[in-house]
């Protein structure tokens, strides 16, 4: 009798019995196990929205993911990251927010300016929303008070834009007979009014002049030192402003070239050869921003969340830079410096 007519008689033997009951566990584990795209589909999805680029904001992405770290989320292990960058174009951010919407993100990262906070708010009332701004959160209508934000929106605000006046009187203790004092600002920036207004406020109170610089753009910027080359310009603030901080190495390397003192809103520019800076740390803020975010993953509210702002700021100055312009720096301003960069 062959072996098939043993299997008719007798059915299918032990081994070959295991052998089938292998196979179709394996096969059963392979359809109830998600491959690995199916996988990462699973994890939460953290929408980051800037209005800036990945190369100019990099470092503050970086603190970001810090953050989340922090709350003990790893991208790609924890969570999952869906970047949109409108590369200075403010008028794509409210498109960029409603893709990250369409995408299901469990949460917005509304990064670089309030445009981009008032973009996220303006595409969803459910989805939390972290945000980085610069300016009042409550002034704006972005959320109903510090303490008790309200709604599906909370963040983090680096007030930088109040502490123009501080660095106007810098520039003047740094050279108590400079005259002609400008800022560069953009006037599409939501607060770009209430900052012009109120350094022309605070330079009035001394007799000085003030010029008032506008740019919106990476050639308006070229022109503006055109312009302040024009009116004799002898000393500049620059805004802070998410397009100023994406340029910030066109504006450091116009101010050398034209051997013009400046003061800017964060380190970063006296990182790159800028003369001084003096605000917050805006690193720091964006590091809040993304531990904020775990604990909102986590299940906390974002209206339980109050509104964070900075308690210190920072004040810079490059010796470097000072030197090759030619400036001594008055004993009074080393003496409250807090850094300073050979």
């Amino acid at each position: 009798m062959g072996r098939s007519d043993h299997s008719a008689l007798c059915g299918p033997c032990p081994q070959t019995m295991t052998r089938r009951s292998l196979l179709a566990g394996l096969a059963l584990v392979a359809a109830s196990t998600p491959s690995a795209p199916a996988q990462q589909r699973l994890l939460p999805i953290v929408g980051f929205l800037s209005s800036g680029s990945p190369r100019a904001f990099g470092k503050f992405l970086k603190a970001f993911q810090q953050g989340l770290r922090d709350q003990g989320f790893i991208e790609g292990r924890d969570v999952t990251m869906s970047y949109r960058w409108s590369e200075g174009h403010f008028d794509e951010l409210d498109t960029l927010a409603r893709e990250l919407v369409a995408d299901r993100v469990a949460l917005i990262a509304a990064t670089g300016g309030m445009r981009s906070a008032q973009a996220a708010k303006n595409a969803t009332a459910s989805i939390p929303i972290v945000f980085v701004v610069g300016f009042d959160p409550v002034k704006l209508g972005l959320v109903a008070s510090y303490n008790k934000p309200g709604g599906n929106i909370t963040g983090t605000t680096i007030i930088t834009t109040q502490l123009a006046t501080k660095r106007l009187n810098l520039l003047y203790d740094l050279d108590p007979a400079v005259r002609n004092v400008a800022i560069l600002a953009n006037p599409e920036s939501t607060s770009a009014d209430v900052e012009i207004e109120n350094v022309i406020a605070a330079a009035r109170t001394t007799g000085r002049p003030l010029f008032v610089l506008k740019a919106s753009s990476s050639g308006d910027i070229d022109a503006a030192f055109a312009s302040a080359v024009e009116q004799q310009v002898r000393a500049l603030i620059v805004s802070a402003d998410p397009l100023f901080m994406a340029r910030r190495s066109q504006i450091v390397a116009l101010a050398a070239s034209h051997g013009m003192p400046a003061i800017y809103p964060f380190r970063e520019f006296v990182d790159e050869g800028g003369l001084m800076s003096y605000g917050p740390s805006l690193a720091l803020a964006y590091r809040v921003a993304g531990i904020y975010a775990g604990r909102i993953l986590k299940g906390t509210k974002p209206s339980e969340l109050p509104i964070e702002a900075p308690t210190a700021f920072e004040f810079l100055i490059n010796l470097k830079t000072a030197k090759i312009l030619g400036l001594t720096i008055p004993s009074g301003v080393l003496a409250i410096v807090d850094e300073t960069i050979e």
